[in-house]
């Protein structure tokens, strides 16, 4: 149960940061990086992110969220 409690604040405090970022507040950053892998800052996170954890961005990209972005995918800030 305490490992359920931990691993949904992670998820929400995940989803805070890419609303700070600009990006849809129910979307991880993890997928958002997924998503935008053609743009270097997001291809060295996501790099990181796969020498953490192989197959990371491959299981967190949610194809149904990012609508509510404010930079939308093609539309990232420099």
């Amino acid at each position: 149960m305490i490992r359920l409690y931990i691993f949904n604040i992670l998820i929400a405090l995940d989803q805070l940061l890419n609303a700070i970022l600009f990006g849809d507040p129910d979307e991880t950053v993890s997928s958002r990086a997924a998503k935008n892998l053609h743009l270097w800052h997001w291809n060295l996170l996501g790099d990181f992110l796969e020498w953490i954890d192989p197959g990371h961005l491959k299981r967190a990209i949610e194809t149904d969220e990012g609508k509510n972005a404010i930079f939308k995918k093609g539309r990232e800030p420099p």
